[in-house]
């Protein structure tokens, strides 16, 4: 026998068919399987995965994924949704709402045998990208065995290239507003097959604007469709969207805890302190200083106090890794601090509420929430990071004492438990000095502080709930000083919000003046008719409290009727020029005013600057920025260095710079050297350009000479352009070739031939004169 392998037979055409139609037949046995074992399951003592009437792929992904018993949101949940039943879910934070409509989605598209032909199949809204990243990343896993094309699409991503991919895709995970814009612009988007649609945290999409956006989706969807919400708290609105989307008959609410004691879960701790605003920074680093070996979530209103606090903690050194996360960051950035996050085992991560929904950080110890959330529902969904599942963990919450009576009414309306707790003395760490001091040394964190201290004082005048947030009690002078700073910042919204309130009362008492004199003419209507019409116009004219331009508009017009009264009275003033005194006031104090401000425009007894602002328009134009840039100096052009540090474009060395290339001497010799051996190259350049010169000018000679010879050209002319010639400057040192020129036996020689060919005769004057210039013609 030889070693030759044996190749493998080819299956004919016909087995391969056969098997084919075996493998269709196989699956159409186990959909009708699965379809009996889903409408004959009861629900009743479900624990884990296995018992549930679910496809293999599935249930293979959920083995892979380490996913066994299911929680209470799971068991209630996923028996009715595998039965097309439209859900409005509430669970506690951190009770596995994820896997309750994720495995769902996927039984719904594997008993409808979808393919990448049949468009979209089932969309997943989510409020925030970090929530919706997540999401995706509990989709792969489960769903690794199944053959369906998942996508995930929300902002900070190349659009177009999400463009591009999106109609090819069976499942999307979105965020609210990149849906709405890919529905508009991407071209072969249908949401026309669509099975089924997840709204996850839907309270929180309406809390954060996303109304209009979510009733613009829903408009276009499918109304024979599945439609599942999950949400930790249930509210009003969310109860309003449930009425929209989901359908009257089929729908059923669950509530996972709605028996239990507390909205919060059991194993969590949950503890206040009662803090004055100006030592809430003091204590939470006191705090961080005691709690090293723990992974902290400390929650804040705005992401400018985030970012205040990552950057002046990260300066003070704490003893503990330090991270921050807020919606003003990139999307690449938000994504490295929640992967770095997760995976620290000790780490503190200032942030906002964009981390209190649904975001899974594994064994987070404590969550600290430094200001008060706007309401009880934020409160536990901000509590909801820690003691997920069967993990315990602890919270803090820092509370004024304006702020604990309507924060302890929320909380205990809410099903809250919460405990007092103080803190000890020889805990407690005062960094208010190095506060002031970092802010002196660095402008940026005083920058940073400035903006903290507008963003929080806004945070508080903007709430809803007066009860607990009083703007009018903030210490705001002992609280900027908290901060590092030397005084309070000028607010800019409570300064516009004055001066309307100021505006508003003015206009009150002028409506309430105008009201009285239509009443006393009321009165007053029998002894005397009113002659004409008052309109809103007389009245505009009327105001003398307006402003200064109003004033000096009302001057004018009084101005003109006198001059017009004393034309009228004089009439030798008919072409004389008279002078008009434009004052703000006809009073003494005005004119007073006026004067003082021509002594400070004057630059010296009797000298007046005639360029001195005399009105407010006049001085605003003379600070703008046309105006400022005529006194400007010149500019001055700057490099910068791989630092980032400005230079002038001519600078010196310094003696260091210098000396760091050599000696004077050797650094003189190589100039040196460089030098002669550029001018050795540049003379060997110079000197061909000189031979051909050279070469020209002899070949030049040559043909005038040739055509001297010739009788083409006579001496003189020769003589004549053989000094023309030798007068032009024959420069070395000149790297291009001079601009050629016309020959002189091009146009001269041809000229003077036809000139020698020319006769002279005389004009005729009579018969014989013409017959005679005939016939010499002729003989010529």
């Amino acid at each position: 026998m030889s070693g030759a392998r044996s190749r493998p037979k080819k299956q004919s055409p016909t087995k391969r068919v056969n098997e084919k139609q075996l493998k269709r037949e196989r699956d159409v046995k186990e959909l009708e399987d699965l379809e009996r074992r889903i409408s004959d399951f009861d629900p009743k003592d479900v624990t884990t995965f296995t018992e549930l009437p679910i496809s293999k792929p599935t249930a293979n992904g959920l083995k892979l994924s380490h996913f066994a018993t299911m929680t209470e949101i799971q068991k209630q949940s996923i028996p009715l949704a595998l039965k097309g039943t439209d859900i409005l879910g509430a669970a506690k934070t951190g009770s596995g709402k994820t896997l309750a409509f994720l495995i769902p989605l996927l039984e719904t598209l594997y008993r409808d045998r979808w393919t990448q032909q049949d468009g979209l199949g089932a969309l997943v809204l989510s409020p925030t990208r970090e929530l919706a990243i997540q999401i995706f990343d509990v989709l792969r896993k489960i769903g690794r065995a199944h053959s369906f094309s998942a996508g995930l699409v929300i902002g900070g991503k190349d659009a177009q290239a999400e463009r591009d991919r999106i109609s090819r895709l069976n499942i999307l995970v979105c965020t609210p507003g990149r849906l709405l814009q890919h529905m508009d612009q991407a071209a072969g988007f249908e949401m026309g097959n669509l099975k089924i649609l997840v709204l996850d945290e839907a309270d929180r999409i309406l809390d954060m604007g996303f109304r209009k956006t979510i009733d613009a989706i829903i408009q276009h969807l499918p109304k024979n469709r599945q439609t599942l919400l999950f949400s930790a708290t249930q509210t009003k609105s969310v109860t309003d969207l449930a009425r929209l989307s989901l359908s009257p008959n089929a729908a059923e609410y669950i509530s996972a805890h709605e028996k239990a004691s507390s909205s919060t879960p059991t194993n969590l701790q949950q503890y206040y302190v009662i803090t004055p605003l100006p030592e809430k920074l003091d204590t939470l680093f006191g705090f961080l200083k005691t709690h090293l070996k723990a992974k902290v979530l400390v929650f804040a209103s705005s992401s400018k106090q985030v970012r205040f606090m990552f950057e002046a903690f990260k300066t003070l050194h704490p003893g503990i890794p330090l991270m921050h996360l807020h919606g003003r960051q990139k999307q690449t950035a938000r994504i490295d601090v929640t992967d770095r996050f997760a995976e620290s085992r000790y780490a503190c991560l200032f942030c906002t509420d964009i981390a209190a929904r649904g975001l899974d950080f594994p064994s987070v110890d404590w969550v600290v929430q430094l200001d008060v959330p706007e309401d009880a529902d934020t409160y536990i969904h901000r509590v909801g990071r820690t003691a997920r599942f069967d993990s315990t963990g602890r919270a803090l919450l820092l509370v004024t004492p304006s702020e604990l009576p309507g924060m302890q009414a929320r909380l205990e309306a809410k099903r809250v438990p919460i405990d007092k707790i103080t803190i000890k003395e020889s805990k407690k760490k005062t960094i208010r000095a190095h506060l002031q001091a970092l802010c002196f040394k660095n402008p940026e964190i005083k920058y940073l502080a400035q903006k903290a201290f507008i963003s929080y004082c806004k945070s508080i005048f903007i709430q809803k709930d007066k009860e607990i947030f009083k703007f009018a009690d903030l210490p705001a002078e002992e609280f900027a000083e908290s901060l590092g700073l030397p005084g309070a910042p000028r607010i800019k919204f409570l300064s516009n919000q004055r001066a309307k309130e100021l505006k508003n009362k003015s206009q009150q008492k002028l409506d309430d003046s105008e009201s009285d004199d239509s009443s006393s003419e009321g009165q007053g209507k029998s002894a005397k008719t009113k002659e004409t019409v008052r309109t809103k116009y007389d009245r505009m004219f009327e105001r003398q409290n307006q402003s200064v331009l109003s004033q000096h508009y009302m001057n004018l017009i009084k101005d003109d009727n006198n001059v017009r009264q004393q034309d009228e009275n004089d009439d030798d003033g008919f072409m004389s020029v008279k002078r008009r005194d434009h004052g703000l006031s006809d009073s003494d104090d005005a004119s007073e005013t006026e004067t003082g401000q021509r002594e400070r425009n004057s630059f010296g007894p009797g000298i007046v600057d005639s360029n001195a602002p005399v009105s407010n328009r006049q001085a605003k134009a003379a600070l703008s920025k046309k105006a400022t840039l005529k006194n400007r100096p010149n500019a001055t052009k700057l490099v910068f260095d791989d630092d980032g540090k400005p230079h002038a474009i001519y600078e010196f060395e310094d003696e260091e710079g210098f000396k760091k290339h050599g000696d004077a001497e050797t650094q003189k010799t190589e100039f040196i050297n460089r030098e002669e051996q550029r001018m050795r190259k540049v003379d060997v350049v110079d000197k061909a350009v000189a031979k051909e010169k050279r070469k020209e000018k002899k070949w030049k000679q040559r043909e005038r000479e040739r055509l001297a010879e010739q009788g083409d050209i006579d001496d003189e002319e020769y003589d004549g352009e053989e000094m023309e010639e030798a007068s032009e400057v024959d420069d070395a040192h000149q790297r291009h070739a001079p601009e050629k020129r016309k020959k002189w036996f091009e146009e001269e020689g041809r000229a003077k031939r036809v000139k020698t060919d020319d006769i002279e005769i005389d004009q005729p004057k009579t018969l014989d004169d013409l017959e005679a210039l005939s016939l010499s013609l002729l003989h010529k």
